[in-house]
């Protein structure tokens, strides 16, 4: 029967599955697509992140879709960023340096320069020509061939700083050190310096000398436990002296009773305190029980005596060689930061290190005569 269906109209009506055709081959089953699986994600991206970063596969905005099997690009940081680390680095090594100088290294410079003095001391006595005052022994004057004039003799100078003039040894504390002429923080890297305003051990006065207490070999380090009636020994050119401890006295204590006419006085200085944060002078009086040798005419007076020999004093020579030095070892900072960068992380220290650490040593040595010269 036909269907009349109105004017503009179309049948939508699906036509009526005409069923297996007999005789024929069975029509195959039709199988609804399945969508592709998305590429495997890089290592070390997000979960839920597909190709190109996005979310589900789809690459952000802006940024063009990776090829299948391309890895994600990481941005390396440039080389100034590790400029200022590797530096820092570097510096931090220099202080530790400095550290390991003034408290191990220093007692080693101590006592090679103890040993040089000793021989050079010893040779001295045996050829007595040992000092015995502030002046420096005349030099011979020069003879020339017969008919020309003989050279004058030389002025009058004073002694060169650093000259060993003693030998100090108290038994009490086991101390046995050279005394060098001068009490600057650079002669007194080496050993106790005597104060060039004041008499030789032995002699008629007061003889004053100084030492370190913690760097350097601390040769003054116990003498605050010194008690009255302890021996200090002096060997100088003229021969060896005794002295007797009268006591330790500190700042604000009452002064000794100054020495009558004809006898002989020794004070040991040092710093007073906690190593390396000094908060005074200790000073350890002894008088001289053998006989007490006369002392020569001094060119040298307190009034004229340099800043730099005085009490907790510093040297203010040290401060053109450690501009130097100190350019020098900012140079061989960068040289190193720059190889780092260039060549490769050991390459650079292999070569860096040496230089770094000969330029801190000698840094840290120059650095050490401004610090006061008791420490």
């Amino acid at each position: 029967m036909t269907t009349l269906m109105p004017p503009g109209t179309t049948d939508r009506t699906e036509p009526a599955d005409p069923g297996p055709v007999h005789g024929g081959a069975p029509e195959p089953e039709r199988v609804p697509p399945v969508a592709a699986p998305p590429p495997p994600s890089v290592p070390g991206d997000p979960p839920g992140d597909g190709e190109g970063g996005g979310r589900g596969g789809v690459p952000p905005s802006g940024q063009a879709t990776p090829r299948p099997g391309q890895r994600k690009r990481t941005r390396v940081p440039s080389a100034a960023a590790y400029v200022p680390a590797v530096a820092l680095q570097i510096l931090a090594i220099v202080a530790l340096g400095f550290i390991v100088h003034v408290v191990l290294l220093s007692q080693i410079q101590h006592d090679r320069d103890q040993q040089t003095a000793y021989a050079d001391f010893r040779a001295d006595l045996a050829n007595a020509v040992a000092p015995v005052g502030q002046l420096a022994p005349p030099e011979l004057p020069e003879v020339g061939p017969p008919g020309e004039e003989t050279q004058e003799e030389a002025p009058d100078r004073l002694m060169a700083l650093g000259t060993p003039v003693a030998l100090l040894e108290i038994p009490a504390l086991g101390v046995s050190e050279v005394v060098f002429e001068g009490t600057t923080s650079d002669v007194m890297r080496s050993g106790p310096g005597h104060r060039r305003d004041t008499v030789l051990p032995g002699q008629q006065g007061t003889s004053v000398v100084m030492g370190r207490r913690t760097t350097y070999g601390g040769p003054f380090s116990r003498i605050n436990t010194l008690s009255a009636g302890d021996q200090i020994t002096a060997v100088t050119g003229q021969g060896e002296h005794v002295y007797r401890v009268i006591g330790v006295r500190r700042e604000g204590d009452p002064l000794p009773q100054p020495a009558a006419e004809g006898e002989g006085r020794l004070t040991l200085v040092t710093s007073d305190g906690r190593p390396l944060l000094p908060s005074g002078v200790l000073r350890v009086d002894a008088e001289l029980v053998s006989d007490a040798h006369p002392a020569p005419p001094r060119s040298l007076t307190t009034p004229s005596l340099p800043l730099s020999e005085q009490t907790m004093a510093t040297d203010e020579d040290a401060w053109y060689p450690l501009v130097l030095l100190g350019q020098g070892l900012l140079l061989a900072v960068a040289g190193t930061v720059w190889a780092r960068n260039r060549l490769g992380h050991w390459q650079a220290w292999v070569v860096g290190i040496p230089v770094i650490a000969a330029f801190g040593l000698t840094t840290a040595d120059q650095v050490a005569r401004l610090l006061p010269n008791l420490l």
